[in-house]
């Protein structure tokens, strides 16, 4: 199976901004087991940002885009270093790639993006994709790594996209306020209604909230590919995913 495996900011790092080392560590553990096991992985990695603001002399994470921009470029060369790491000591071999939005929308520079990834993974190495923060000042200022994950699944063609946040899936209510919100595990169809529960952003650290993540439903959905939202603070639940069992919330595709 190819599988696409979005990780948020939220999933990475704690509330500070810092890495979570032990989280990313069982992270990268389980998703190397399921390279063992015969899946092509394709990973969009979200957190260059907080990273940075993690290892610079800041609180918070900036608002302004030159701030975001240097934190970026901080934050992006410990986030690939920590991968390289990690998965090395599995035997794995990580690529980074940093596209931009005229990647995606340009027909040349996208054949050149699906080109890359098709040798990347007839390597066996395990692309780990990321939005250009330092020179893409659109993309992070109205950009988020949920939509830019469905449309990576679409050019590397995966049969699951899999959106790991801090949110156990899609609930009939804001599980924040509604104690009797409700979790939907499956959505056969995005109809205005569903669309209509998705609400704001999300953590302080992150740019993507649920209404992105219906968004890149939609865009998975539509190109065949089965997508899930589920609460990465457990790894192993990726296991769970993977075998097709009723975790978080799975939208079905057309």
């Amino acid at each position: 199976m190819k599988i696409t495996v979005k990780l948020g900011s939220s999933t990475l790092t704690h509330k500070s901004g810092n890495l979570n080392i032990r989280r990313m560590e069982e992270l990268v553990k389980v998703l190397s087991d399921l390279k063992n096991e015969g899946h092509e992985l394709v990973l969009v990695s979200s957190g260059a940002i907080a990273m940075g603001v993690g290892k610079l002399p800041i609180s918070s994470r900036p608002s302004d885009i030159p701030g975001k921009q240097a934190a970026a470029a901080v934050g992006q060369c410990e986030l690939m270093y920590t991968y390289d790491r990690l998965f090395g000591a599995y035997n794995h071999v990580v690529a980074q790639i940093l596209i931009t939005k005229e990647d995606l929308e340009f027909a040349d520079r996208r054949y050149n993006l699906e080109n890359t990834l098709s040798k990347l993974m007839e390597y066996h190495a395990i692309p780990i994709i990321n939005e250009n923060d330092t020179i893409g000042t659109a993309e992070i200022a109205v950009g988020d790594n949920d939509t830019l994950s469905a449309h990576i699944a679409e050019a590397v063609k995966s049969d699951l996209l899999i959106i790991l946040s801090d949110i156990d899936g899609l609930y009939t209510q804001d599980p924040h306020t509604d104690p009797n919100a409700k979790l939907i595990h499956t959505v056969k169809e995005i109809t205005p209604e569903i669309i209509a529960l998705a609400g704001g952003a999300g953590s302080k650290f992150g740019t993507g909230g649920m209404a992105t993540k219906i968004s890149a439903a939609e865009i998975a959905t539509e190109h065949g590919i089965d997508m899930v939202i589920a609460n990465g603070k457990n790894p192993d639940i990726l296991y769970d995913i993977v075998s097709g069992e009723e975790v978080g919330t799975r939208f079905l595709a057309h």
